[in-house]
């Protein structure tokens, strides 16, 4: 593990149990979030980005389990930690997570300022109820809430304030890495660049970490000092913001990127990615992405390919890279 990682996840294998079988969601992924450092996790809907983040705060759903890897939190690793240290010493204190849907997670019986106070007193048993108010209004205003909003409820907050309002209850125990899991969903575009501007201002000013989970590349590319590109369980691709928009390598990348329209590039037709994700019951043999390549060859449908370095900080999983 590197020095200065503070997290590090080693070839990490989170597999639900349905009827039929074993779903693979993660099937080996590998990945460090250096402190103050942004990553994104990208890719189409249900590749595991979510899983992903669910098994950082071993919050995983009736079924999922973490079958193998190892998750390393400041030197540590949790995979092991019971749920008492889990809850004790890593979530919110450590890492903490805005859900996907979050403006749909406020109480809506209860005042905006009381549902941050609780989360505040729940995880630090010992402070002050007027301490915790003080410091409830001070997050609001951090987010750029007007801090007399706390006695609102939740339905007289718009979408964009409900956001900010979740944003600023992951705040609550000042983590140290905050994970946001699709931070544009159901939000206009204005609000939405509002949103991410925020996400980056916090990211300077209280120098923590991020993992913002997305299937657009353009909200990682906006908040993102580097991505790892998901495809069926595995990470694909993996480098700096820049090399990958620069020098996309993997076909699936490139087809992610060309899917997309740009405002200053000469009129073209957008590039779609034919077929479907794989089941994850029964992954295909070898590559999983080969079935949609157009540059597919007979070993990617024999063999798995490695995960290997093409330029300075820069991995792809491909055989157009092969080993040399």
């Amino acid at each position: 593990m590197t020095p200065k990682a503070l997290l590090e996840v080693e070839d990490l294998k989170t597999y639900y149990q349905v009827l039929r079988g074993h779903v693979k969601a993660v099937d080996g992924v590998n990945f460090d979030v250096d402190k103050g450092e942004a990553m994104g996790l990208v890719g189409e809907s249900g590749c595991g980005k979510t899983t992903i983040a669910l098994s950082i705060l071993k919050i995983l759903p009736s079924g999922g389990k973490i079958e193998g890897g190892k998750i390393f939190f400041e030197g540590k690793d949790i995979v092991p930690f019971e749920e008492i240290e889990m809850r004790e010493n890593i979530r919110w204190k450590g890492i903490s997570i805005v859900f996907q849907g979050a403006m749909n997670a406020l109480n809506p019986v209860y005042k905006v300022g009381d549902q941050i106070v609780e989360a505040i007193t729940t995880h630090e048993p010992d402070i002050e109820k007027a301490d915790a108010e003080e410091r409830a209004k001070k997050l609001l205003e951090l987010v750029g809430v007007d801090p007399s909003r706390a006695n609102n409820y939740p339905h007289e907050f718009s979408g964009g304030m409900k956001q900010r309002a979740m944003i600023a209850m992951s705040l609550a125990c000042n983590p140290r890495l905050l994970i946001a899991d699709e931070p544009g969903t159901a939000l206009d575009v204005i609000v939405q660049a509002q949103v991410l501007k925020l996400l980056r201002e916090l990211r300077k000013k209280l120098n923590i970490a991020m993992i913002v989970v997305s299937h657009d590349l353009s909200i990682i590319a906006d908040t993102c000092d580097k991505s790892a590109i998901m495809y069926a369980g595995k990470i694909v691709e993996y480098g700096n913001i820049i090399s990958i928009f620069k020098n996309p390598l993997h076909p699936y990348t490139r087809g992610l990127i060309g899917a997309f329209p740009s405002i200053k590039a000469a009129k073209s037709r957008m590039i779609s990615i034919p077929g479907f994700p794989p089941d994850l019951l029964k992954p295909p043999a070898g590559c999983r992405f080969h079935p949609r390549c157009p540059y597919a060859m007979d070993v990617c449908n024999k063999q798995d390919p490695a995960f290997l370095p093409i330029e300075k900080a820069h991995y792809v999983a491909c055989h157009l890279f092969p080993k040399a």
